[in-house]
């Protein structure tokens, strides 16, 4: 008889055996939602020169003293405009101004720069009609970024904002964590093809469509290896090139405790060292979990919402530890039931939950059948409640729980955690 172990036991077995798989010098696109793997530093002061922060003139910020609209400041136009990129041919005199552009570098003698509303041209005056304060409307050099400066710390992730601030600073190569390489394989003999016509006995393959889907979420390369029928010699050839080629491989089916289910013999019979098998959860039970090497291999359930939710409590947050990522699980949010949910107690309950907000908070409802073949459970779904082992008893409408969000919801306005 093989113990159940609870679902944070699990996590933390599995957790324990997430090690990082190297670090490369990625292109900076790919590196979007990669994690630094050192701390960037700036070559220069960004911006690099003093320049316009608006399309206007450049004056002395003295000679537009008591501007208003009712009464206007006249100084002349000397010299051609100043456009981005083009250097200024002269200082700026006393009573005097210049066409600039935004981005363009600041002439000598300028203090300020006069928004292009706030002036009319004639003939070859110019009419000021707002007084400017001394730096008005200029980005002076080094302002944002200055040289020397740690722009960017090791262990943060990399967001589209980030990307900017790298590109700004001349990185076309961003020293990442490397994201492992995942493996799929659906194992059974009722399982065919997504294009098969469905016949009695049979299911097509959903599993490593939803696996690679949720892989591809996260950015993550995936081999997907096909359907191995229930036979140990074609079953261990697949995890074999599996093994070759990645560093997690998740099988689905096969786990349990059938005549057929080969998946654990297979594995165990080439080597692979059993961490656990069994959770003490619903749906998901028969999850399976070994390494080999320093690979590390998940026998998932093969029913469809198993593996789904399998993946986001235990695959999701080993893959986010590998990438060196601080934020291992989806943000959960505290939320009311908003009616009774079934609860034995005696195993964790992950239900699929719909979220609404209320006046008086937020509250989660069944997306309806719970079933681990119900996949459009998973697919209504906006996040997963969990109702632990240790809790006694159902749920209670008004009872609280926690929520992992799988979507954010315009409507909820509830902080995540």
């Amino acid at each position: 008889m093989v113990k159940m172990i609870a679902v944070k036991e699990a996590q933390n077995k599995i957790l324990n055996m997430g090690k990082m798989v190297g670090t490369a010098k990625v292109p900076i696109l790919d590196s979007l939602g990669l994690v630094l793997a050192e701390d960037i530093m700036s070559d220069d002061d960004i911006p690099v020169y003093d320049n316009s922060a608006m399309d206007g003139f450049a004056v002395r910020a003295e000679d537009t003293k008591g501007a208003e609209q009712s009464h206007p400041v006249r100084l002349n136009i000397m010299g051609k405009d100043i456009a981005a990129g083009k250097m200024p041919e002269q200082d700026i005199e006393q009573g005097c101004c210049v066409p600039i552009m935004t981005g363009a570098p600041i002439p000598g003698n300028c203090t300020a720069v006069v928004m292009k509303e706030d002036t009319k041209i004639t003939d070859s005056k110019t009419l000021i009609y707002k007084q400017c304060e001394k730096g008005e409307n200029i980005r002076y050099r080094g302002e944002d970024i200055k040289k020397g400066d740690k722009v960017l710390k090791k262990g943060k992730k990399i967001y589209p904002a980030d990307i900017g601030v790298l590109a700004s600073l001349g990185k076309d190569l961003v020293p990442a964590y490397k994201p492992p390489v995942v493996g799929i394989i659906s194992t059974g003999d009722e399982v065919v093809s997504i294009d098969s016509k469905l016949e009695a006995g049979r299911v097509r393959d959903s599993n490593s469509y939803s696996l690679a889907a949720q892989l591809k979420e996260m950015g993550i390369t995936y081999f997907r290896y096909g359907i191995v029928k229930d036979r140990k010699r074609f079953m261990e050839e697949k995890i074999r090139e599996g093994l070759s080629q990645c560093n997690i491989l998740l099988l689905s089916g096969g786990v349990s405790v059938g005549d057929y289910d080969y998946v654990k013999d297979t594995l165990l019979g080439l080597g692979a060292e059993l961490v656990f098998w069994k959770v003490n959860q619903k749906p998901g039970k028969p999850l399976l979990f070994l390494t080999y090497g320093d690979r590390l291999v998940f026998g998932l359930p093969g029913n469809p919402v198993s593996v789904m939710v399998c993946f986001e409590m235990y695959v999701r947050p080993l893959i986010k530890k590998i990438m060196g990522d601080s934020e291992l699980f989806r943000p959960t949010i505290r939320a009311r039931a908003a009616h009774d949910f079934k609860h034995k107690g005696d195993r964790t309950n992950f239900a699929r939950v719909i979220l609404a907000q209320k006046e008086d908070g937020c509250y989660f409802s069944s997306t309806g059948m719970q079933g681990s073949g119900i996949l459009t459970s998973m697919a209504k779904a906006d996040g997963i409640a969990v109702f632990d082992e240790t809790e006694a008893g159902n749920i209670k409408k008004g009872r609280e729980a926690e929520v992992y969000l799988l979507k954010t919801p315009g409507r909820i306005q509830c902080s995540c955690r």
